[in-house]
């Protein structure tokens, strides 16, 4: 009789943290699980939980303990919602920012795009070669998404997407499985397990599991740094504001407020910066110039205009 007494107590603690989580959810997020919330939980319940269920029950644990309780209300969770819009208003801005392409008289949102552009073109130029270009669409395709995640907290009835790990951990593991496909497809399988164990033949047995552990731990590295930062900036202003109500909720906020949101935007950006360094760096480390005419320094200039058309275009 306790276990079940404590059973429901348990569930009726859950079943009130999913009505406050769907409370606090962004209006945005209400509406999309309230259309599509039925279809999405039916979805869960008949393909995805079975699978859970059996896989966490190997470690003694639950889809609920893992998730949450499973309910239409939260089927489609706030940050899949979130980086849904982000997605979308990535192709939105490009679209605005680029307007009606001028070489005699560019307008300030041909500009801006035209300093991304060839800033992140210039990185790639200088970390992986000229013939790192090729790998331009990529790169620039995390940088535009991940930049705009992050300044989607700025505005209202949206969220950070970029604040919750499933988003920054799918997108780690993205660049991940992204430079791995690259070292597979220019070196083949063995060469690109080769480059783990080094120059050196005698020592590869000690530097091979330590470079294949370095490897593989970097998607996971990649979504904390991402993570950390940007959950830090939303909870900084909170916790601030709450320290001694309700005094600060009123002065803190007019004292505080233009600092911390532009040391956020700073945070936006420097993160954005970081992953892309990143993936770029990971890139160079398994992509080779071709052994032609165009890997030869006195033929880099005509590689870079080779790339020049399907880049700005």
């Amino acid at each position: 009789m306790f276990v079940l007494l404590q059973n429901a107590e348990t569930a009726g603690k859950a079943a009130e943290q999913v009505g406050e989580q769907v409370e606090q959810a962004p209006i945005v997020v209400r509406l999309v699980n309230h259309y599509l919330g039925e279809w999405a939980y039916n979805f869960e319940m008949k393909y995805t939980y079975p699978k859970w269920k059996w896989f966490l029950a190997k470690f003694g644990s639950t889809p609920e303990a893992a998730f949450g309780v499973y309910t239409p209300e939260n089927a489609i969770p706030w940050y899949t919602v979130m980086f849904v819009i982000a997605c979308i208003l990535s192709i939105v801005v490009i679209w605005i920012l680029k307007g009606q392409l001028s070489e005699d008289k560019p307008g300030a949102g041909q500009q801006t795009l035209e300093l991304g552009v060839l800033a992140v073109r210039g990185l790639l130029e200088d970390i992986i070669g000229p013939h790192g270009l090729q790998y331009f669409p990529i790169v620039m395709t995390f940088a535009v998404l991940i930049l705009i995640s992050n300044l989607m907290g700025f505005f209202p009835l949206f969220v950070t997407p970029t604040s919750a790990t499933s988003v920054t951990f799918a997108l780690g593991l993205s660049s991940f499985l992204y430079y791995n496909w690259i070292g597979i497809r220019e070196n083949g399988l063995i060469g690109h397990l080769k480059h783990f164990a080094g120059p050196i033949w005698y020592v590869a047995w000690l530097i091979f599991p330590i470079e294949l552990v370095s490897n593989l731990i970097r998607p996971f590295s990649l979504g904390i740094r991402l993570f950390g930062n940007m959950f830090a900036d939303e909870k900084v202003l909170g916790t601030v504001t709450h320290l001694a109500p309700p005094w600060t909720l009123f002065s803190f906020p007019n004292l505080l407020v233009p600092p911390l949101m532009a040391l956020s935007l700073f945070v936006c950006f420097v993160q954005t910066f970081v992953f892309i360094l990143l993936s770029q760096l990971y890139l160079s480390e398994v992509s080779h110039p071709p052994h032609d005419s165009h890997a030869e320094h006195d033929h880099a200039e005509d590689e870079s205009e080779e790339f020049m058309v399907p880049v700005l275009t």
